[in-house]
């Protein structure tokens, strides 16, 4: 699955129903927004269908994402890319409130910097309360997956959220994990690459090997340096 993230390498995407939502987290400036588009750039591409990309505009002009070389700029693909411009939670409420009155549905709904939207002093004020943070996510996670569930009933559908972390995985992985078994998580590996592995907490999810992209930002492209297979004992 860590496939899905670049370009040239053709793959099912929906092949897995049972993770409708994916998460990708990872430290600061390691690419993650170029990882999203590149997703989302391959569900356009292989689905035929629509992708909804969703963020905060003033995040993106600042820190626009870096294509693949090999990418036309001008390829009809982004015209099935759908942005979406949301300030705080309140925009995720409600576009995925209003989500199951759609006719068609995307082939993908990306949300970049998710956790970021959740601004703690207004969380806590809206529900007085010092984890107004958490609950304002919880809800709005189980928002999403009522949404995309829905979705998936008509045909494939996924949801893919990124979030920052700076330590040695996802903050909020508590939460994040009642509603999302594939996470999917970036760390350096000292040489200034960049290690994308996934994290199936999936109770059928066979662990029995995994498999690691090492990949890296260089002269404004992101660039997959190669797929690493490893056997877990």
């Amino acid at each position: 699955m860590v496939e899905s993230f670049f370009l040239g390498r053709r793959m099912d995407i929906h092949h897995n129903h049972s993770d409708p939502i994916l998460l990708l987290s990872g430290p600061p400036s390691c690419g993650k927004t170029s990882l999203l588009f590149q997703f989302a750039y391959n569900c356009a591409l292989e689905s035929n269908c629509n992708v909804v990309f969703i963020c905060n505009r003033r995040r993106l002009e600042i820190k626009p994402p870096f294509l693949s070389q090999g990418i036309d700029p001008s390829s009809h693909v982004f015209q099935r890319i759908q942005m979406k411009y949301v300030e705080d939670d309140e925009g995720i409420k409600n576009y995925f409130a209003a989500f199951h009155l759609h006719d068609t549905f995307p082939a993908a709904v990306i949300v970049d910097d998710f956790g970021d939207l959740f601004e703690e002093r207004r969380c806590q004020e809206r529900y007085a309360n010092p984890r107004g943070r958490d609950l304002a996510m919880v809800r709005i996670l189980a928002l999403c997956y009522n949404a995309i569930v829905h979705a998936n009933e008509k045909g494939p559908c996924k949801l893919l959220l990124s979030d920052t972390h700076h330590g040695n995985s996802p903050r909020l992985l508590f939460l994040y994990k009642r509603w999302i078994s594939s996470i999917f998580t970036v760390r350096g590996d000292g040489s200034g690459s960049f290690l994308l592995k996934n994290n199936n907490y999936s109770e059928s999810y066979d662990s029995g090997r995994t498999r690691t992209a090492k990949y890296s930002i260089a002269l404004q492209y992101l660039f997959l340096e190669g797929i690493i297979e490893e056997t877990e004992r």
